[in-house]
């Protein structure tokens, strides 16, 4: 059978690797990408990583989540020992969620899918949101984007003529140049309050703002809140007035400048993702040459599931947002529980790569 994971790293990350294998305490960061079911393949990593192996270590790690990654990290900083319960909650409400569709129309409209998938979020975060900011270690920060001002400032409201108008802008502007987003569109980490994101931001326009019990599931909900299928989140508590979308607009998965956790106690990021592509923004999908890795990556220790491993599970593939036009409910549901079920393999294959006292990676 073939193997179910595969371990890239940056050079700095593979140098440290093959002279002391991968240590818990060498890790002081996890990001985790957008890419909707797509994160579901990796829920035995969550499971074993924070339910087993970063508990060898006593220092604070950094969870930064973009999207569904964001609920995946609030999800760990929640659990503070019953880590294991925890992710299988979450990946079976992300699993059984489903939404009205009007007669005559061939999707649910968004303020419907606000409605709904928040009621989610209040079923696991109601009432918790001190525990999630008083982790002993983990420090949340989730990823927004947020509608300029400046310019047209068609995106610093959502309406029916703006939105498409401003979203057609920001495609444009990004295929000419990443910081030309910056017009559209800003990067807002909503950041624990006792230790802010410590990585230099200077690569986009971005804001940082403190994380509280009143913004937290707003938060969520907007990292989560994929444009034309979700509404905005407006005007969230203790954040500058506007329109938050998806963090995964400005922020796909996540390549930040990780660099200056080198000189750190916990020099690595740990990247669990379900490619070996670290895409800056959703919007850069299509253009292939910003997919190359850059040395924003050179500490950074990639986990993802083989592309041999993938052709074995339902349909040959990773669960995707197209699974819900593509599929019954029943069938998306057992396709998408079986890939929970096989991310085990995942898990197995990690914790033995973590028993060895050197590990050879394959470059990013």
């Amino acid at each position: 059978m073939a193997g179910a994971l595969q371990v890239h790293a940056g050079p700095v990350a593979r140098a440290r690797l093959a002279e002391r294998g991968l240590r818990a305490e060498d890790v002081g960061l996890i990001p985790a990408a957008a890419g909707g079911p797509k994160g579901l393949i990796l829920n035995g990593l969550d499971r074993f990583i924070f339910g087993d192996w970063l508990v060898q270590s006593h220092h604070p790690v950094h969870l930064v989540g973009a999207s569904i990654g964001a609920w995946r990290m609030a999800t760990a900083a929640l659990a503070h020992r019953e880590v294991a319960a925890a992710f299988n909650t979450m990946a079976e409400a992300y699993v059984t969620q489903e939404y009205d569709v009007l007669p005559g129309e061939k999707r649910p409209r968004p303020e419907g899918v606000s409605q709904r998938f928040g009621e989610i979020l209040a079923e696991i975060f109601e009432g918790r949101e001190a525990d999630v900011l008083a982790h002993p270690r983990y420090r949340l920060h989730v990823v927004t984007s947020r509608g300029q001002n400046r310019g047209l400032g068609l995106l610093a409201r959502e309406g029916r003529l703006r939105t498409p108008l401003g979203y057609l802008g920001a495609f444009a502007a990004n295929a000419v140049s990443r910081p030309l987003l910056g017009r559209f569109l800003e990067r807002v980490i909503f950041s624990d309050p006792r230790d802010r994101l410590p990585l230099k931001l200077n690569d986009f326009t971005t804001r940082e703002v403190h994380l509280s019990g009143a913004n937290l599931r707003g938060a969520l909900l907007a990292s989560c809140s994929i444009p034309f299928w979700l509404r905005a989140q407006q005007d969230l508590p203790g954040a500058p007035r506007g329109a938050y979308w998806d963090g995964g607009i400005t922020d796909y998965h996540l390549h930040l400048d990780y660099r200056s956790l080198q000189a750190s106690g916990a020099p690595l990021v740990l990247y669990p993702h379900f490619q070996r592509q670290v895409v800056p923004g959703w919007l850069d999908k299509a253009l292939k040459h910003r997919h190359r890795a850059t040395a924003f990556l050179d500490n950074v220790v990639l986990l993802r599931p083989s592309p041999a491993w993938i052709a074995c599970l339902p349909g040959a593939k990773l669960p995707d947002r197209n699974d819900f036009m593509a599929l019954d409910a029943d069938e998306r549901r057992r396709r998408w529980r079986i890939a929970v079920s096989e991310s085990q393999r995942l898990a197995d294959e990690f914790a033995a790569l973590t028993a060895r006292d050197t590990v050879q990676a394959l470059p990013l």
